[in-house]
């Protein structure tokens, strides 16, 4: 029986966004939906707004769902930009039975970089590489010769006092009014902390602030290579369709790898 094309649930501090997907291209199969994130962002609220964006893309084929957190066996461990109330959920089986739909549940930074190293910017790319979202927070994705390290967290590095995200976000720039000068410098010191720690051969810059990268991104000066996301914003989505094809085929939890949460 043919499958519908798979679909891509990027859920976000501030947006919920999905498509359907083509996983030959790495593009969108029609322009994205995008809806804010209830407030409060608890379960129940997103699982609802989740099985509504599908309504509209409408469609039977399986869904992959991203979150801003840890998610490993399937259970958020972390809500840094989300409700709390998320730490210990079961999410495969929220959504699943606020969907009526197989469900793959994956960290949305780890999402965005399976994309990018398959489609994007880091596609044939050997070493270290580091995919770094920056949006409400900053989510971040490494991989080791194409292989993804799941569940980093990088935005919660050490950095001016505090956690990283909470002074070089895309968030903070906005509600800081940051120029383009200042950010980038925000951003410089803390790829220069990265480079320090983890010394990758590339960072790729994904997240909201992607689409902007030509403001800032020319004037951080560091010694490792950095580029934009190919994918910018959509990168989340197409990742997140990526693992529930990938566990659809693998027919098995361990489809997903390690910290992966599929059912």
């Amino acid at each position: 029986m043919p499958i519908g094309p798979f679909v891509g649930i990027d859920v976000g501090g501030t947006g919920i966004k999905g498509a359907p997907t083509n996983l030959d291209t790495g593009g969108l199969l029609r322009e994205r939906i995008r809806v804010p994130t209830p407030q409060p962002s608890t379960p129940a609220a997103v699982a609802d707004v989740v099985a509504s964006v599908l309504e509209k893309i409408q469609g039977d084929g399986p869904v992959g769902v991203t979150l801003p957190g840890v998610v490993t066996g399937g259970v958020v461990r972390t809500a840094a930009n989300i409700n709390k109330e998320w730490i210990g959920v079961n999410a495969i089986d929220l959504f699943t039975e606020a969907t009526g739909r197989p469900v793959t549940v994956v960290n949305d930074a780890d999402a965005a970089g399976l994309a990018e190293v398959r489609f994007g910017a880091g596609t044939g790319r050997r070493g270290t590489v580091i995919v770094v979202t920056l949006g409400t927070g900053i989510g971040s994705a490494l991989f080791v010769d194409g292989a993804l390290v799941p569940n980093t967290e990088f935005g919660h590095l050490h950095l001016h006092h505090g956690d990283a995200e909470d002074w070089a976000a895309e968030l903070v720039r906005e509600r800081e009014g940051l120029s383009w000068e200042q950010y980038a410098h925000r951003i410089e010191q803390y790829f220069r902390l990265v480079q320090r720690l983890f010394w990758p051969d590339l960072i790729i810059v994904g997240g909201g602030a992607s689409r902007k990268a030509e403001k800032f991104l020319p004037l951080v000066n560091v010694d490792t290579e950095v580029v934009a996301a190919a994918l910018q914003n959509d990168a989340g989505i197409v990742g997140a369709a990526l693992l529930a094809a990938s566990h659809l085929r693998a027919g098995s939890a361990s489809s997903a790898g390690p910290g992966f949460g599929t059912g």
